[in-house]
């Protein structure tokens, strides 16, 4: 591997990984800023345009359904864009994306469309941007440190909780303090939206590792069907659900029931999700990727099951910190190994991963919303429910209907760990039978030397012990 270290490294002093780190981190934790803030921000928009959860739902599932676009034809088009081009463009999506969520009374105005239109085409270029940005800072990541893929990728996920944490405490004190409108607290988005854009004007990015090693486009779509990988990319729509889809709807739904707002438990589940992902190659080398995805699994699946029950602020906090914890390595853990163990997939299957993660989004936060006023309406009896939403002179009934359906969501959802739990328990038994988890390498040609359009070296597939079988 000597060959291979000697191009890394003169490859990598034609780049400046520490800036293009960076320069990752912040977009990933201005995608937070879009989540959280948006979060914060779902039942006052509900009540401007009298929709229900489950419509609410839908507007926002969108961001999931252009997440998953973006990040699927994203990647499979870095090599040919290149990854500023892609980076750059997330951040004109992100501007646009906000810009149409602020406006949308006055685009149904002026342009005679229900604001469902415009909320639903807001948060669908919101999730394209944010694919762009996914689609782009994996791979990077995966590139410019290649010997240390699962943690690097686990502290460049540690800021998307970031964002998590700035965006809810920002709108937790522009809401509860300062009072402001929702159209306000989203405009914060717009900042560091032009600091990431104006950083990557003049930056110099590398080719994907997945092209400087020579590796066809063939070869690549090869690996998108072995079974094993099958089996992961299903894993992560469920990794997904029980991490993103209650995070959306924490405050909307818990935050009457638990006694305090939902937005400051996403605050402190991030919080703590920031701090243990920089630790998350002490636990995978302990433990194994696959055996740290099984832990992750059961506790999520606990948590989550048991804030579904909490009805105090304590018992809330436990058991976040019980979901927090399990949730907290799950997306960047399902990314690292997958780079990992099928590297000639390089960023297509990374964007494949992406895609069964965001396209959970966007089934799974209107299914959350229509259970929720499923059984609301089920308390409510022969009130309809949309009656309830749109005449004061229900509030009263809707918000205790509402208090006694809030838990059922995420109780529902919390099932799905059971399946996962399974799942990795079966691959990880395989690992340690066939002798433990192995990562495989790709050696690489010079990436500083070689034409970025033009790697025709023959890659050669490594485990940490030696070649791999074929």
């Amino acid at each position: 591997m000597a060959s291979s270290a000697a191009a890394l490294a003169k490859g990598h002093a034609e780049y400046n990984p520490g800036r293009l780190f960076v320069l990752s981190c912040l977009s990933l934790a201005t995608g937070g800023l879009v989540f959280s803030l948006f979060a914060n921000i779902m039942k006052p928009i509900g009540d401007t345009f009298g929709l229900d959860a489950a419509l609410v739902g839908a507007a926002v599932g969108t961001w999931g359904l252009g997440l998953a676009l973006a990040v699927g034809f994203g990647s499979a088009l870095l090599d040919t864009l290149g990854m500023g081009r892609v980076l750059g463009l997330a951040c004109l999506l992100q501007i646009a994306g906000v810009t149409i969520t602020i406006a949308t009374g006055r685009l149904s105005t002026l342009l005679s469309a229900p604001p469902m239109f415009w909320l639903t085409t807001g948060q669908l270029i919101l999730g394209i941007g944010h694919g762009c940005i996914e689609a782009t800072i994996n791979p990077l990541a995966a590139t410019v440190y290649p010997e240390d893929k699962t943690h690097r990728l686990n502290v460049l996920h540690a800021w998307w909780p970031g964002g998590l944490v700035i965006g809810g405490l920002l709108g937790f004190f522009m809401s509860h303090v300062l009072e402001l409108g929702w159209r306000t607290q989203y405009a914060v988005i717009y900042l560091p939206a032009l600091v990431y854009g104006f950083m990557i004007v003049g930056q110099k990015f590398p080719p994907t590792e997945r092209k400087a090693a020579g590796v066809s486009a063939g070869q690549m779509w090869k690996e998108a069907v072995r079974p094993l990988y099958i089996i992961w990319w299903c894993c992560m729509w469920i990794t997904a659900a029980l991490e993103l889809g209650p995070g959306r709807w924490v405050e909307a739904m818990l935050s009457q029931r638990v006694g305090m707002a939902g937005i400051l438990l996403l605050v402190y589940i991030s919080a703590l999700m920031f701090v243990m992902r920089h630790f998350a190659g002490t636990l995978a080398h302990k433990l194994s990727p696959v055996g740290l995805m099984w832990f992750s699994s059961l506790l999520a699946g606990v948590g989550l099951f048991a804030l579904s029950w909490a009805t105090n602020p304590v018992l809330a906090l436990l058991a976040a910190t019980v979901w927090g914890v399990g949730v907290c390595y799950m997306w960047p853990t399902m990314l690292g190994v997958t780079s990992e163990r099928f590297p000639r997939g390089g960023a297509l299957l990374l964007g494949l991963t992406g895609v069964a993660g965001s396209l959970s989004q966007f089934f799974v936060l209107p299914f959350m919303g229509g259970i929720y006023d499923r059984y609301t309406q089920a308390t409510l009896g022969s009130i309809p429910l949309q009656e309830a939403i749109t005449n004061p002179a229900l509030k009263s009934q809707l918000d205790a209907a509402r208090l006694d359906a809030a838990p059922m969501a995420f109780r529902i959802v919390s099932l799905g760990a059971i399946l996962l739990v399974i799942a990795f328990g079966l691959i990880w038994m395989r690992d340690r039978a066939a002798g433990g988890y192995q990562a495989e390498r790709l050696e690489t040609v010079e990436l500083g030397q070689a034409d970025p359009g033009d790697f025709s070296a023959d890659a050669v597939m490594t485990t940490e012990e030696g070649p791999a079988k074929a």
